[in-house]
């Protein structure tokens, strides 16, 4: 089952309604999906590119160790280059503020579900030890009718793992899935919907367990809705090299907070704090 059916399921079972009414109704969405697939297709693939490695080199100092957890988004599916994924976007710049080398390690799958995040910390080296740790993911819960206690678990469990390793963690929330100009009204508006649910319910949850929090619904969505042939990749469902080049430049400020640096790269006389995050209201 596609992404776009498994959607048009999700939001059919979240419809009040019985009778002919229902009926009707899981039937449009299912027709509607049908549509979305057809427009969004796989032209990406299931790879995205490998953008592993020490960037920024030649600065001086022991490199910031940066872990991406979670999806395609945090994955960076959709960039052509690897230098354009989230990943290596959010590297580089972190080297330029800490006058550092940033080391990125990418354990994010595309396709994940908030369950794969414990498999994704399983994979990695015991000894291993983060710095800073990034998770993005929740599109793919939508859309496989996950509950929202069950996502919000699995993300809380994968927060306390990371900082029991000692790692500052910053969640990226859901994104407003209404900026999907594939999938046709009103199966959109209903994504929209459940998508903002999960993303209130991610916040409240990472700041209960001590994590940062960045929207990617307040920040780069509107752009992502205003400019989507210049935001969107070739499938039109991830983000381009400009999307996540904007992405990481919203973001970057937050993830400087939480290694306990201000937005220059210097230590910061107060320590990180929830009230210059940008959680879902």
């Amino acid at each position: 089952m596609g992404r776009s059916t498994r959607l048009a399921v999700a939001v059919t079972s979240s419809v009040a309604g019985v009778g002919v009414t229902a009926v009707a109704l899981r039937e449009m969405l299912r027709r509607q999906a049908a549509v979305a697939r057809r427009r969004i297709g796989k032209p990406l693939g299931e790879l995205a590119p490998n953008a592993d490695r020490v960037w920024r080199r030649s600065l001086e100092g022991t490199p910031v160790e940066l872990l991406l957890l979670g999806d395609s988004i945090a994955a960076g599916l959709g960039a052509e280059r690897r230098k354009d994924t989230l990943g290596a976007r959010l590297a580089k710049s972190l080297a330029r503020r800490t006058r550092r080398p940033v080391r990125l390690r990418t354990a994010a799958v595309v396709g994940s579900e908030s369950s794969a995040l414990s498999p994704q910390l399983d994979g990695l080296p015991a000894d291993y030890t983060p710095d800073l740790a990034i998770i993005i993911v929740g599109g793919n819960d939508v859309t496989h009718r996950i509950p929202l206690t069950v996502s919000t678990g699995h993300l809380t469990d994968a927060i306390q793992r990371l900082r029991d390793r000692g790692a500052a963690v910053v969640v990226v929330t859901c994104p407003d899935l209404r900026a999907l100009r594939a999938v046709p009204q009103p199966l959109r508006s209903l994504a929209s919907r459940l998508s903002r649910q999960l993303a209130s319910a991610q916040a409240e949850a990472a700041l209960a367990a001590g994590a940062l929090v960045f929207s990617l619904r307040r920040t780069v969505g509107p752009m992502f809705l205003s400019e989507p042939e210049e935001m969107f990749s070739l499938d039109r469902f991830h983000p381009s090299a400009l999307g996540y080049r904007r992405t990481a430049d919203a973001l970057l400020p937050v993830a400087l907070d939480a290694l306990g640096l201000d937005v220059h790269g210097n230590p910061d006389a107060h320590p990180p704090s929830a009230a210059i995050t940008l959680p879902v209201a």
